[in-house]
């Protein structure tokens, strides 16, 4: 046999550093290589409410830093470009659907061969989702909009649509955004169709007038704390969730809008195994930064729960958050549809005038 020509002996010393390496570089490949390890970061943001540029700034250092600990997928925090509460800043953050936000992680990605997600308020037309990207490297993209809006949320966004699963070339990828992590629903439509999931919170607190030892502090941290490891056992697959953690200012609602809501994003990065054990998590005191754990991508997802038969996952959410939830839900839309959405066309933020005084 004659020696090979240059060319395929650059394509055989490539497939050899595949053999090697276990894997296809950039994180293209899990799918192909089931039960093998894959290197992944989740971030954790100390975001400035609804200022774009800087949370920008913010969120392309920690992807940097990731990318220095060699991580293959890199999860950003839910809402990266503002976190979330009543506040104006809000409205005027929204940003194109194929904007600057989508921009920073399609370059990183392809720049450094990655696969990088992250959700922000996103205008796709006429409409303004909670829009999550994930950038590959090979090029290509996919989105899941986020289904129903909690809280505050509800006067920035809309309902999304899809069923959460991205149809990668590295295999069906499942998106779950903050509460969507502690919605039976969520589960059920993941189940059996994925082998990763990628999550990312902006899981606020009370108030800081309702005091320190009020009881459901630690049932709201709970709550956050166990979401990822649930939702792990309950599909039998890896967990990768970024958050934000720190102090924010906004205010109480659209009726409402000069009593302050000041309070806490409570953090909670954490990377889960596909049976729920926490290889790597960063809470709210440690502020700012990025965790890094290798996982193990299952060939066959196995739950070790089932998922239970209510709305809400958590049996310890109160009664009166969930009555909240809903009762939140008319009131967000209609300040959506006559402050949010007009902004959008004319770039002129109204005040909002409630329905019984129209």
């Amino acid at each position: 046999m004659s020696a090979p020509t240059p060319s395929r002996r650059r394509f055989l010393q490539y497939l050899a550093a595949v053999a090697a390496a276990g894997r296809l570089p950039g994180g293209l490949a899990f799918a192909a290589h089931t039960g093998r390890r894959v290197r992944v970061a989740a971030l954790q943001m100390t975001p400035k409410l609804g200022d774009v540029e800087a949370n920008l700034v913010q969120a392309e250092r920690l992807i940097d830093e990731a990318i220095r600990q060699g991580a293959e997928w890199i999860q950003l925090p839910e809402m990266f470009t503002t976190a979330a509460a009543f506040h104006d800043t809000m409205i005027t953050a929204i940003r194109p659907i194929d904007g600057a936000p989508a921009q920073l992680l399609r370059d990183k990605a392809l720049r450094h061969r990655v696969s990088i997600g992250g959700s922000f308020l996103a205008q796709d037309g006429d409409r303004v989702h909670n829009s999550f990207l994930l950038f590959m490297a090979d090029g290509s993209s996919h989105r899941h909009d986020k289904d129903q809006p909690t809280y505050w949320e509800t006067c920035y966004y809309q309902d999304g649509a899809d069923d959460g699963v991205l149809r990668t070339a590295a295999g069906n990828v499942g998106v779950a955004l903050c509460w969507e992590m502690i919605r039976s629903r969520t589960a059920h439509r993941l189940s059996g169709n994925i082998q990763l999931l990628l999550a990312g919170s902006t899981w606020w607190t009370l108030p800081d007038e309702a005091g320190a030892d009020h009881p459901y502090r630690q049932t709201n941290l709970e709550m956050l704390q166990q979401a990822p490891p649930t939702l792990a056992r309950l599909l039998g697959v890896p967990v990768i969730h970024g958050s934000h953690a720190g102090a924010f200012s906004g205010f109480d609602s659209p009726e409402l809008p000069d009593v302050p809501y000041d309070s806490l994003y409570l953090g909670e990065t954490m990377i889960c195994d596909a049976g729920g054990a926490v290889l790597a998590r960063r809470s709210l005191d440690q502020g700012a930064g990025v965790v890094v754990a290798e996982l193990e991508i299952p060939e066959t997802p196995t739950p070790t729960e089932r998922v239970p038969d209510r709305f809400w996952l958590p049996e310890q959410m109160p009664e009166e958050w969930k009555d909240a939830w809903t009762r939140w839900m008319p009131r967000g839309t209609d300040y959506y549809r006559t402050v949010t959405l007009p902004y959008l066309r004319t770039g002129e933020l109204e005040d909002y005038v409630p329905p019984y005084l129209r």
